[in-house]
């Protein structure tokens, strides 16, 4: 039987050959004509304000920070600022907790509100060492000696403080305009 299939195969299977003659030839011409933009993103420069922490409560200070960017500058800056109103509280308090009311008071007293509160409920202020009626004697022997010069010093001050917030007005705006020559 394998004889047979021998023989079948070589009587149908003829002989392939291929041809040398076909050959593909294929060619192209690009022309290209045209202009290219390139656009670069980078992040906008940063001025970062630093962090000032007052994470401790029994500190008598507040951190201001503030930071300004331009397109050339960026500048940045931070302070601590003292509370005077909290330490003068925590001066009081420690007076009181270490036996020295009179001196807690006298603390407390160097506010005008409180003062005259004081006043007003007929607790007078401590004054050099006078306490209750004898204090409240002093006080007033005190407001009537001279009221016009006190008057009159209060009255400078106020032209005092009304020129500094003027000068300090004045000195914000001309520091925006540098600012804005200097772009």
């Amino acid at each position: 039987m394998r004889f047979l299939q021998v023989i079948f195969i070589v009587l149908l299977g003829g002989t392939a050959s291929a041809q040398d003659s076909d050959v593909v030839k294929s060619e192209s011409t690009v022309t290209s004509n045209g202009t290219m933009d390139t656009t670069v993103n980078s992040p906008p420069p940063s001025a970062i304000s630093p962090q000032i922490s007052a994470s401790n409560s029994d500190l008598c200070t507040v951190g201001v920070a503030g930071a300004v960017q331009t397109q050339i500058l960026g500048i940045s800056a931070g302070r601590t600022v003292r509370d005077m109103n909290c330490e003068k509280l925590k001066n009081a308090k420690t007076m009181y907790d270490m036996g020295m009311k009179v001196a807690a008071v006298s603390v407390m007293c160097q506010d005008e509100r409180v003062f005259d509160a004081m006043m007003n409920a007929g607790t007078p202020c401590p004054k050099d060492g006078l306490i209750g009626d004898a204090a409240k004697t002093a006080w007033e022997m005190e407001a009537n000696k001279d009221p016009a010069p006190e008057m009159q010093r209060g009255a400078i001050e106020g032209l005092i403080d009304a020129q500094d917030s003027k000068t300090i007005g004045i000195g914000a705006v001309l520091g925006a305009l540098g600012l804005l020559l200097l772009l």
